[in-house]
């Protein structure tokens, strides 16, 4: 089984912000799969899909983007799962908008939800999806610009990211986090 998480904040107040990038992803993930209607779990919500022979749980967890290493701890554990058996997808101030980069582990890198899970998990070695979405203009505070919703300028490149993450999410089910890194991590759409 696979775990693929995606970091955001739970209710409509934060759907469409740059922070919950992840949970767009996971939804898209679940749609293009023919998941059932998520269902109560882990301290926050699941879906289960199928992406080639691999049975996958997706999850959204609803302890706020600070706190979701509680989420997928709970998870991870009830499933017995080995790091490399989960992905964690969020946004990254530090790439441009739209870029994606897979990668086997690391550091948090100033993502919050990142690095909670890993303080949960007790371990940086797991895989993640990070999705750019740019530098806040001058003047603007961080959290502010993260808990900002995408304008309409952005949306067409923010839309084809969910889409081409969604794509590197099979790919290292099916194919492996090199081939997932290979394939996805270029500037090319």
């Amino acid at each position: 089984m696979k775990l693929v998480v995606g970091l955001g904040n739970p209710g409509r107040k934060y759907e469409q912000t740059r922070h919950n990038i992840g949970f767009m992803v996971a939804a898209q993930l679940c749609r293009e799969h023919g998941g059932a209607s998520p269902s109560k779990k882990f301290d926050g919500e699941t879906c289960e899909i199928r992406i080639g022979s691999e049975k996958t749980l997706v999850l959204f967890p609803h302890t706020y983007m600070n706190a979701s290493g509680q989420s997928v701890r709970k998870a991870f554990d009830f499933y017995k799962l080995n790091p490399e058996d989960l992905i964690l997808i969020c946004d990254d101030l530090n790439l441009p908008s739209g870029r994606l980069r897979v990668r086997r582990g690391g550091s948090a890198g100033g993502q919050k939800g990142l690095a909670d899970t890993i303080a949960h998990l007790g371990t940086e070695k797991f895989p993640r999806l990070r999705i750019g979405i740019d530098r806040p203009p001058a003047k603007w505070q961080v959290t502010d610009y993260v808990l900002g919703n995408f304008s309409e300028e952005e949306r067409p490149e923010i839309d084809l990211a969910v889409m081409r993450s969604c794509d590197a999410i099979s790919c290292w089910i099916t194919e492996g986090i090199g081939e997932a890194m290979s394939r996805f991590n270029s500037n090319a759409a």
